[in-house]
């Protein structure tokens, strides 16, 4: 609690200095990314059954080793390295390198890019238990480099950028943003007069109430990642949806939630930097944003179809079902993976090549690209 309370006396400070008002998008800045405050930059425990909330590598190691087979082609074909941004725990990282060096395929480096100083001291604990020979291949990067040759890999990152949150009252639009009230925060809305995005919210065919989110972060990310992609592919997996489910007329509270001691919250204000906020994401922006940076679409398939087609069978079948005790646990942790009721059908996975042939083995059935 002192350490939320003085991260609120820090947006407290922000709002003042800009007048009494900041955008959602500062102010989700501030809560997950404020040095030493932040939800991302503190000290709490974030991913996994202690924390708040559980990613896929963290449900189980048949997501890396499966990952690690679309990996493992792309590193064949390039002769480049292997570059994760926002690798959580490292779970995922030494679940691929693991793989890797199993198929005979590992990369001269494994790059993370990772800000937060606290997350990376668990990444290089977690490598160090989990594959100690290989975690010397492991280089931790402060930025994107200028140009890379390989794969490229995101999960479960996009969401966690932030955004600018749009509402429709009748005719007008506005944009939320957030004020202080005595100690707390709260809901404050300005008639939207930034143009550009004025112009976009306006060809959205939706009825009036409306509130919904745009992510010009999630453009720049992509933008920047295919400018420096020389040569080779680049993965997103994450929740979310093409642009016309994203922006349907029945969707009028928008995918702004957050998560807190495995619970879904709808304040934002709520605990600020004990708490994860997120929203879904617009895979038609995704792709659009690539696109335009010179990439080729690759594919775009739910989370199921995508580990389906990189061989989760074949890595579950590495293990004999007479082994019941190391068997039985993967089989229910791959149910998760691939169910529709679980991971399966919410998250998807979008697809990005420059300069190579062959194509992504995770796209070759089920695809989606109709919905984007």
């Amino acid at each position: 609690m002192r350490h939320s309370r003085r991260l609120v006396s820090r947006i407290h400070d922000v709002i003042a200095a800009a007048g009494g008002w900041i955008g959602f998008d500062r102010y989700m800045e501030l809560a997950l990314y404020e040095p030493g405050l932040g939800y991302y930059s503190g000290g709490s425990t974030k991913f996994g059954g202690a924390g708040d909330f559980v990613t896929a590598p963290e449900i189980s190691p048949l997501f890396g080793r499966t990952l690690a087979r679309q990996a493992a082609d792309v590193l064949a074909e390039t002769g480049g390295d292997l570059l994760e941004i926002g690798p959580g725990t490292g779970r995922l990282a030494a679940d691929i390198l693991a793989a890797l060096e199993r198929l005979d395929a590992l990369p001269r480096r494994y790059c993370l890019l990772e800000l937060s100083g606290e997350l990376r001291a668990r990444q290089a604990a977690t490598l160090q238990a989990a594959v100690p020979s290989l975690a010397g291949k492991v280089e931790w990067l402060d930025a994107l480099p200028a140009s890379f040759t390989g794969f490229v890999l995101a999960n479960e990152l996009l969401d966690a950028l932030p955004v600018r949150v749009v509402s429709r009252d009748d005719s007008t639009w506005h944009e939320c943003g957030v004020s202080r009230s005595g100690d707390g925060l709260f809901w404050s809305l300005r008639p939207l007069h930034d143009e550009p995005l004025l112009r976009e919210v306006e060809t959205l065919a939706v009825p009036p109430p409306y509130r919904t989110e745009i992510s010009p972060h999630v453009e720049a990310l992509v933008g920047t990642l295919a400018s420096c992609l020389t040569r080779g592919a680049l993965m997103f997996i994450d929740y979310g949806f093409g642009h016309s489910e994203y922006y349907h007329p029945q969707r009028n509270t928008g995918t702004l939630m957050c998560h807190y001691r495995h619970h879904a919250l709808d304040d934002p204000f709520h605990l600020p930097g004990l708490q994860d906020i997120t929203a879904h994401v617009d895979f038609t922006r995704v792709a659009n944003a690539a696109v335009r940076g010179g990439l080729k679409f690759a594919g775009y398939t739910n989370q199921a179809h995508l580990l389906v087609n990189c061989g989760i069978t074949e890595v579950l079948g590495q293990v004999s079902p007479e082994h019941a005790g190391e068997y039985l646990p993967l089989a229910a942790q791959a149910q998760k993976l691939l169910g529709p009721h679980e991971m399966g059908e919410l998250f998807k996975a979008i697809g990005f090549t420059r300069g190579i042939e062959h194509p992504l083995r995770g796209f070759a059935r089920g695809d989606l690209s109709r919905l984007l």
